[in-house]
C-alpha cells in the first residue's frame, strides 16, 4: 500500500474529474489517498456541489478530500461557497495549502 496525495490545481473541470477518478481507482487498489484542492481548482467546488456530482460527493464524505486552499478561495472569490461545502480550509503554507505535512507523513505527491 502506498500513501498518495493528489494535489489538484487545474481549474478545468475535466482535469479535476480525472484527479477524482484516479483517487477512486487508487483507493480501490488499496492505497491511502488524499486530495488537496489548490489554485484554480478551488473554483470548481460550487459547480460540483450544485451538480450533486456523485464521485466528488463520495470522496468528500469519506474524507479523501483533505482540504481546500484558504488563500485561493478568498482571492478567487469562492470563500463562502467553499466554506458552505464543509471541506476544511488548509493554510499551512503562507495561507495556502502546502504539501509538507503530507510528505512528512509518507505521502507521494501527484499534481493535477
Amino acid at each position: 500500500m502506498k500513501k498518495i496525495l493528489i494535489y489538484a490545481m487545474e481549474g478545468k473541470k475535466m482535469c479535476f474529474l480525472h484527479a477524482l477518478m484516479n483517487a477512486k481507482q487508487l483507493k480501490g487498489g488499496g492505497h491511502d489517498v488524499k486530495i488537496v484542492i489548490e489554485g484554480q481548482a478551488c473554483t470548481l467546488i460550487g459547480e460540483l456541489e450544485k451538480d450533486e456530482n456523485k464521485l466528488y460527493l463520495s470522496l468528500k464524505e469519506d474524507g479523501t478530500i483533505a482540504g481546500v486552499c484558504l488563500a485561493c478561495s478568498k482571492v478567487l472569490e469562492v470563500y463562502d461557497t467553499n466554506k458552505a461545502s464543509g471541506i476544511p480550509f488548509l493554510d499551512d503554507m503562507n495561507g495556502h495549502a502546502g504539501t509538507l505535512s503530507f510528505v512528512d507523513d509518507g505521502y507521494e505527491v501527484i499534481v493535477f
